[in-house]
């Protein structure tokens, strides 16, 4: 596992992006709570279709294209960037591969390790950015066994089910 230091600390210039992205993804949750209750639904990624399917108590099934930004560790708390997971195919990793590459052309090291010890806070704000840079429909977190994953998703198609 690469480490960043323990004293790591953003460029003023990435924490202004991530504060930007959390905003935005803040109000458009917003948006998808009041629309299908995102927080209540029952939550499945088909990984060959690349599709993550919400489904609500209500009935209502909403459907999107998803990318995999990374997973995070609930055990040892550590961050996996998706653009080099073995758990992601390369057509779902699309948006983690622009941060790297939006990481490698600003000198961001948080987007260029591919794995380390952070907060579950910091993985929500990598993929608000992502949210942001990729120009993502929302974003969302689902446990998977200890992990979680982490992803943003295209346009939602809404159904009942």
């Amino acid at each position: 596992m690469q480490l960043l230091d323990k004293n790591y600390i953003d460029p003023p210039e990435l924490r202004q992006q991530i504060e930007k992205a959390m905003n935005g993804l803040a109000t458009v949750t917003a948006v998808h709570q009041g629309t299908f209750q995102i927080d209540k639904a029952v939550w499945s990624v088909d990984l060959n279709a690349g599709i993550v399917v919400f489904t609500t108590p209500q009935g209502i099934r909403a459907e999107a294209p998803v990318q995999i930004i990374g997973t995070y560790d609930t055990e040892d708390g550590t961050w996996l960037w998706g653009w080099d997971h073995s758990s992601v195919p390369p057509a779902l990793a699309e948006h983690a591969q622009q941060m790297l590459r939006y990481g490698q052309e600003h000198g961001f090291a948080r987007l260029t390790t591919l794995t380390f010890a952070c907060s579950e806070k910091t993985c929500w704000e990598l993929t608000a950015l992502a949210f942001l840079l990729c120009r993502a429909n929302g974003a969302y977190s689902g446990p998977a066994g200890a992990a979680r994953v982490f992803m943003t998703f295209g346009e939602l198609k809404l159904t009942k089910a």
